[in-house]
């Protein structure tokens, strides 16, 4: 019998798998695209990636939250809605889920290491690193707003954050995905980029989600559930004068 498994050892558990989903279907459908010349296309590929991190929130977010992103999990640690301990536990597990998904896409397209590096996401032609920051932080800012608003904010309704995350990912992919392959993730881009070998630009994918999603929190955490906690107060500290 399996004993008994703490609370936190599940979250890392959960972040693991569903980084290892996510990774293993976002990447891997850029290896299948190869492998049959286009049959996916930008939309296919987009539409599988936003689907699996939807199917993902459902299934782990009572869970762990279904971060599946350090940009998400760094987000929520600056505006103190997780320790630091199991920040940085789960930005492992996340790595490690990435880095896991990424080998096995190897043994199975092997083909898919020289020809699209498993994945790896890059930049467009003509799309300098500063741009490409600039675009990964645009959308990794408006990736971790919509998490807040559809998932941290009690006011939010019920039941739809998986669908809402989703879309936009579906969305961020359609537009971003020419020019910097829309990570918004960093073990997403670093899972394949180590078992691939290709580093180029790769702290662009590291850098800019990081600062977009600190930032977008900051502003969520400070200037709407901050004003609804004061408007739902507002009563309580007058009488208290």
């Amino acid at each position: 019998m399996i004993p008994s498994l703490s609370t936190s050892l599940r979250k890392y558990i959960a972040e693991f798998i569903g980084t290892f989903t996510l990774v293993f279907i976002a990447a891997g459908s850029n290896a299948v695209d190869h492998i049959s010349h286009g049959i996916l296309g930008l939309t296919g590929m987009a539409i599988a990636t936003g689907v699996t991190v939807m199917v993902m929130i459902y299934a782990i977010g009572h869970i762990s939250g279904a971060h599946i992103n350090p940009a998400v999990t760094i987000a929520m640690s600056v505006t103190g809605k997780m320790g630091t301990r199991d920040s940085f536990a789960y930005i492992i597990s996340q790595v490690a889920g990435a880095c896991a998904a990424s080998f096995m896409l190897m043994e199975m397209f092997p083909s898919a290491v020289g020809s699209v590096h498993l994945g790896a996401t890059s930049l467009g032609t003509n799309i300098s690193p500063a741009a490409g920051m600039v675009i990964e932080a645009i959308l990794t800012f408006l990736l971790v707003f919509t998490i807040f608003g559809v998932a941290v904010d009690s006011r939010s309704p019920p039941g739809l954050a998986g669908f809402t995350i989703g879309a936009f990912v579906l969305l961020a992919i359609l537009i971003g995905g020419p020019v910097t392959g829309a990570s918004m993730n960093p073990a997403r881009s670093f899972g394949p980029a180590l078992m691939a070998g290709y580093w180029t630009d790769h702290l662009v994918y590291w850098i800019g989600p990081i600062i977009g999603g600190i930032v977008a929190a900051l502003v969520y955490d400070n200037v709407f559930i901050s004003d609804a906690v004061v408007e739902e107060r507002g009563d309580a500290v007058g009488d208290g004068v």
